[in-house]
């Protein structure tokens, strides 16, 4: 029975495998890059791409470096990521301060469409060895 979370969309699972890395270094820099002045904003932003990093590095797929998280377990992540690094700014406080509010919810637009259009049919959604 295919699951119904790993869909069948235009972008190859290596090309989504690269773009989160590029995202978890973007998210590292970020409060450097746009001078964020919230601690919050800086604090979770790091965090956001520590954790990208992470996720995007023990998962089983093409451009995983070890194989310990699921395909399946990385999509439901991906799209919990998305729906937080969206609500971020207004849950966390540092709504009123532009550039990082900019920064997270287009990141997390982008994230979940990224999500979406992934083809993870057949990119190593076994289970972790």
């Amino acid at each position: 029975m295919a699951n119904p979370l790993l869909r069948d969309g235009p972008i190859p699972a290596a090309v989504h495998g690269i773009i989160e890395y590029i995202a978890g270094v973007a998210f590292i820099a970020a409060p450097l890059m746009f001078g964020f002045e919230s601690g919050s904003a800086t604090g979770v932003s790091v965090a956001v791409g520590i954790v990208i990093l992470l996720v995007a590095g023990t998962t089983a797929g093409p451009t995983g470096l070890v194989n310990g998280l699921s395909v399946s377990a990385h999509v439901v992540l991906d799209y919990a990521l998305a729906v937080m690094l969206i609500i971020a700014p207004f849950v966390l406080g540092f709504s009123d301060e532009q550039e990082p509010t900019i920064f997270f919810i287009a990141l997390g637009i982008v994230h979940l469409l990224l999500t979406i259009a992934t083809r993870f049919e057949g990119s190593g959604q076994s289970q972790p060895r």
